[in-house]
């Protein structure tokens, strides 16, 4: 399904760059999504709440679950990654961390970290993690020691709060903001907003519960492709984006 050309309604205080729905995608509506990474031509996903959570392989072209390994209910699934054969989960306030195998999904090994865990992402030689606050940290993606935090700030200089899933697109950390309809485009090196894409009104909210709200951002970087989703949203978008820049 091909939808209609959409252009993202910018806050008064700011610009932000527009958006065009290129393909709608079944989603599993049942699906509290964390974590949202493209790999191999399948998407990976992490999901929440206790007793819930899982990592799953899912076709893009049908929403289909081809595989899924589900957490102890201990754990509640948030951001997900790849690192080399790997896949590496969060969770949320049990500061533990999980790594699969991508191709078994049996789990390898854990490690620990402090605070919360949200989103994930990586560059080619680090990880990318955060944690609810305007601070992103930079793991090992070995040890998984943390090396450093950068502070993320908006145009004025104030702290962008509540940094949640992760994806990482053309050299920069683009990040949703927890219940709301925003992505901000970070730079990794100063931690300066670059950007905002204001997805509002990608999908009727008529259709959905209080709970389900933006976060599932994935890039395919072989096909120049940028996929969004939601919290138990029964629709996964493929958009592009239309920078004003």
């Amino acid at each position: 399904m091909v939808a209609a050309y959409v252009i993202a309604r910018p806050p008064a205080s700011r610009l932000t760059d527009g958006y065009q729905v290129i393909h709608i995608y079944p989603h599993d509506s049942q699906a509290f999504t964390q974590g949202l990474i493209y790999l191999d031509g399948h998407l990976y996903e992490s999901t929440g709440l206790e007793g819930r959570s899982s990592i799953r392989m899912v076709d893009l072209s049908t929403g289909q679950v081809l595989q899924k390994y589900d957490l102890q209910p201990e754990y509640f699934g948030e951001g997900l990654t790849d690192w080399g054969s790997s896949l590496i989960q969060l969770t949320w306030k049990t500061h533990t961390g999980i790594v699969f195998d991508r191709f078994s999904f049996s789990p390898v090994r854990t490690f620990r970290y402090e605070g919360e865990g949200w989103g994930l992402t990586r560059d080619k030689t680090q990880l990318i993690m955060s944690d609810r606050t305007s601070y992103l940290r930079f793991l090992d993606p070995k040890s998984f020691k943390e090396t450093r935090r950068l502070r993320v700030s908006d145009e004025t200089g104030h702290p962008v709060e509540k940094l949640n899933e992760l994806e990482y697109v053309h050299g920069e950390v683009y990040a949703n903001i927890w219940q709301t309809d925003e992505i901000v485009q970070i730079s990794p090196r100063t931690g300066k907003a670059l950007g905002w894409i204001d997805l509002s009104g990608l999908i009727d909210r008529r259709e959905l519960s209080p709970d389900a709200v933006l976060n599932g951002i994935a890039y395919d970087s072989i096909g120049d492709r940028l996929f969004v989703t939601g919290k138990l949203w029964p629709k996964l978008f493929e958009i592009k984006i239309t920078p004003h820049r």
